[in-house]
């Protein structure tokens, strides 16, 4: 039988995904188990497909055009929407709720307005949301106008098309998203076996696990588009392997074959340098503080998961990360600002994070966001 559910499909960032009005979709038992809403949301987005592609639903065939998200109103003080993020694997009958999607947090509050769950006059308004993935608070900047989230405005987002209205994503208190801490073992630094050698990496745990590792470790330049990444089998397989191996170390797992799909992912860094973008324009080295490609559930993104790219800027804050002690350039030595150019297959991101003594106190990132579609989608019982 087919059924119907209300869902509204959202751009969030550089990501897209399924919206849900948690009132539209079947009570979770009283454990949380999630085995319910995991079938109808791989029905919805076409999974498993063992050809890649999600063709019988509403994915994209990649991580970032694979993801739902629920929202509902909050009966918490202080806060206006509580939402709950999966992502759907391509390939498996599975979602994962290990971690939050920065891109997709922006798109929250616009599918909210446009479905009713809250409302606001014209004007520039915060709204603070609690994702109940990480535990964490995210607070949300963007302008009303006739009751919806403004669309139109001028911001470039690389990675997608056209100009868009900024939305402002700020989180406080980010540390710590699902593991003990701002440095889950405590250390800035250290070294993790992966294809038979040891690599200095850093594990930085601020709005997500991350583990940071320079390009030489793994034989990339850094600089490689996503598609030549992923085709290197032995990079990707180094990759998977530093990745499962931190996670216990970070406190997520207590095997590497038991680790999260979401989380941490990996992210493969450089000292800049030029590079060619996938839209074949070219970037010259002084343009950005920090080349980066990440990856995310087995594949390389086309730019950086926006709470990717803020933990990547609170890292770049941290003394003895190795961004701060072999990678990052700064205009003069010792100069470490708030906000961190990354420069990705698709163009330049800037994030921000403070760091106050000994913790980071908020990371923010300015995205895009645009209701698609309102209406039903087709789940298969």
């Amino acid at each position: 039988m087919t059924r119907w559910i209300d869902a509204t499909f959202v751009r969030g960032g550089t990501s897209k995904g399924l919206f849900f009005g948690e009132s539209a979709l079947p009570s979770l038992n009283s454990d949380g188990d999630t085995a319910v809403w995991d079938r109808l949301f791989t029905s919805a987005m076409g999974s498993p497909d063992p050809f890649g592609r999600q063709l019988d639903g509403m994915g994209g065939g990649i991580s970032s055009l694979s993801k739902i998200v629920v929202v509902a109103a909050s009966a918490r003080d202080g806060v206006d929407l509580d939402y709950t993020f999966g992502q759907v694997s391509v390939t498996e009958a599975a979602v994962d709720y290990s971690g939050n999607c920065g891109n997709l947090s922006c798109g929250v509050v616009p599918f909210a307005l446009s479905a009713g769950l809250i409302s606001a006059a014209d004007g520039r308004h915060v709204f603070r949301l609690f994702n109940t993935n990480t535990q964490k608070l995210v607070d949300v900047g963007l302008r009303v106008a006739d009751g919806q989230a403004e669309v139109a405005g001028d911001l470039v987002l690389p990675g997608a098309s056209g100009t868009g209205a900024p939305v402002e994503l700020i989180y406080p208190d980010p540390a710590g998203s699902r593991t003990a801490g701002l440095l889950p073992t405590g250390k800035a630094a250290e070294s993790i076996t992966a294809g038979g050698a040891m690599s200095e990496v850093s594990l930085v745990d601020v709005t997500l696990p991350v583990v940071i590792v320079p390009g030489a470790a793994i034989r990339l330049k850094g600089t490689e588009s996503p598609e030549e990444i992923d085709a290197n089998v032995h990079a990707m397989g180094m990759i998977e392997q530093l990745r499962r191996n931190a996670a216990v170390r970070m406190g997520l797992c207590e095997s590497p074959e038991d680790a999260p799909d979401v989380v941490p992912k990996v992210a493969v860094v450089t000292a800049p340098e030029p590079t060619r973008l996938l839209d074949a324009t070219s970037l010259a080295a002084e343009e950005a503080d920090l080349p980066v490609r990440m990856t995310s559930m087995g594949q390389t993104h086309k730019a950086v998961p926006g709470t990717g790219a803020m933990c990547l800027a609170a890292a770049a804050q941290i003394p003895d990360t190795i961004i701060i002690n072999r990678i990052i350039r700064r205009s003069r030595p010792g100069e470490v600002g708030p906000e961190v150019r990354l420069a990705t297959p698709s163009g330049v991101v800037t994030a921000g994070a403070v760091f106050d003594a000994d913790t980071v106190t908020a990371t923010s990132l300015f995205r895009t966001a645009r209701v698609l579609m309102r209406g039903q989608v087709a789940v298969r019982d």
